[in-house]
């Protein structure tokens, strides 16, 4: 599995390729968290706002600061309506920026895998939360065939290539998300799947939609061409489209929450 870091650099690049699924997986993880209005958020690993807009958009909170490494994926955040309550700063997942028991609920969308060390980051979210709120996550199954891009590194990897990947993939097993949940001491701890679907006009705006992926794009850029040619022929056919040409792909996320003590 290739090291290299990958870099979120291009907010609207990642609204195009990954913002779309989180919003169609964050608006189940929202009705199963079914948070009452007024509290108090923090959403770890905002990136360029997808979830925190809609956060602000469904659950009329009282205040929402938005944590994310990258300034290029925050100022894009900051164009959003959800800007107009949310608040958005540059952070680290495993050091908030924030005093003790400041919020209600800490989220975290499809972040926890970049995490360095996922219990480090986990125990932060609890630190902040005060007693009795929420600590939750929704993350691709990256393990068990769940990324929305699997179709591509499925074919990458059959063809003996090695392809950029996120460095704690491990996290996002259901038992992994249970034994760090239990493991920060959490109560009242819950899991459920989630499964989505989205619609791409044909195989080309799957397989462009694909490439803007920070991730994807250096690896299939440094290929030999004919490789490139091969790869595309693999995933077109492994992809059956609809007699109109539309492809309709499904990912699937698990999803964990808890609450703090007291």
């Amino acid at each position: 599995m290739a090291e290299q870091t990958i870099r979120f650099d291009d907010g609207a690049a990642y609204e195009q390729m990954m913002g779309i699924w989180s919003r169609f997986a964050g608006e189940i993880f929202l009705d199963w968290l079914a948070p009452p209005a007024g509290l108090r958020w923090i959403d770890i690993g905002c990136g360029n706002g997808a979830f925190t807009d809609l956060l602000v958009a469904r659950c009329s909170p009282a205040e929402v600061q938005g944590i994310d490494p990258s300034a290029e994926q925050l100022a894009f955040a900051r164009t959003r309506p959800g800007a107009r309550v949310a608040k958005f700063r540059q952070g680290d997942a495993m050091a908030l920026p924030f005093a003790d028991g400041s919020f209600d609920a800490a989220v975290m969308a499809l972040v926890l895998v970049f995490v360095p060390d996922p219990a480090k980051g986990v125990s932060e979210m609890v630190r902040v939360v005060a007693p009795g709120g929420v600590v939750a996550t929704y993350m691709w199954d990256m393990l068990g065939g769940g990324f929305p891009l699997d179709p591509i590194y499925d074919q990458i990897s059959a063809m003996g290539l090695v392809a950029t990947r996120p460095p704690r993939m491990d996290a996002s097993r259901m038992q992994a998300l249970q034994d760090l949940w239990i493991g920060a001491g959490l109560e009242e701890v819950q899991t459920r799947e989630i499964t989505v679907h989205r619609t791409f006009a044909d195989f080309d705006d799957f397989w462009t939609t694909g490439l803007k992926s920070p991730a994807l794009r250096p690896t299939i850029a440094a290929m030999k061409p004919g490789d490139v040619d091969v790869l595309i022929s693999r995933v077109r056919a492994n992809l059956p489209a609809e007699a109109d040409g539309r492809i309709t792909c499904s990912a699937r996320a698990h999803a964990i929450k808890g609450r703090t003590p007291g």
